[in-house]
């Protein structure tokens, strides 16, 4: 057994166990692999076993690995990180989901890439559910405005919400910000919004997501967890 099987054996059992101590069935949450700074041929790796879905964070680093992942017909890849306006062209149409929209402007602009490519681009709304001044994402109190405006955008389709709240070592302050983003999609999904289906709550990483999934998350994104130690 490689380290790469290993590691997917354990995290996959802890999905599991987590999934049956908070009630919930292990299919509803989507494990990703978060691919972003490991190399293609590790990411071939672990298509091999199995995993379909990752998750890159650098435009650049996506597009130079991006012909390899695709090899496998079932492999999907989500953006996450911050997007800037200009780099827009680059991964609309190329990323299955959009992960980190958190701005009108950005909505705009994918909006537009997308039609002129006529298709229709999916996408989550980052929310900086902790507020922190060094992160990205939507406040709180305005992601009603900003769902709002992403409905009445032709060529974007949000799917749901994504958060990376502030990590503490300690479980319970974890769980406040999971709880906290558990509620707001709660509330979002009972919107009626047109180009708008609140169906997918991304958050919980390789230190995180068993709270993560406690608290409803339906993806966890796992880096280290999986591939080690950058």
């Amino acid at each position: 057994m490689t380290p790469l099987e290993g590691n997917l054996a354990r995290v996959r059992e802890a999905i599991v166990s987590a999934c049956r101590r908070a009630g919930r069935s292990p299919e509803e949450v989507e494990l990703m692999a978060v691919s972003k700074t490991y190399p293609a041929e590790v990411i071939a790796e672990a298509a091999a076993l199995g995993l379909t879905l990752f998750v890159e964070n650098r435009v650049q680093e996506f597009a130079a690995k991006a012909p390899l992942v695709r090899e496998g017909p079932s492999v999907r890849v989500h953006l996450i990180g911050h997007l800037q306006s200009n780099k827009v062209s680059k991964v609309v149409g190329v990323c299955d989901l959009i992960e980190s929209v958190s701005s009108k402007t950005l909505v705009e602009a994918i909006g537009k890439r997308a039609l002129s490519m006529g298709i229709r681009q999916n996408v989550l709304i980052e929310v900086n559910v902790g507020k922190e001044p060094q992160k990205s994402g939507v406040l709180p109190e305005h992601l009603g405005e900003l769902l709002e405006f992403a409905s009445q955008t032709r060529g974007i389709y949000v799917l749901g919400l994504m958060a990376i709240p502030p990590f503490s070592a300690n479980s319970e302050r974890n769980c406040y910000y999971f709880d906290t983003m558990f509620q707001l999609f709660v509330d979002m999904s009972a919107k009626k919004y047109d180009n708008v289906s609140v169906q997918l709550l991304s958050m919980g990483m390789s230190d995180s997501y068993i709270d993560a999934i406690r608290a409803g998350s339906n993806m966890v994104r796992i880096g280290s967890a999986l591939f080690g130690e950058r």
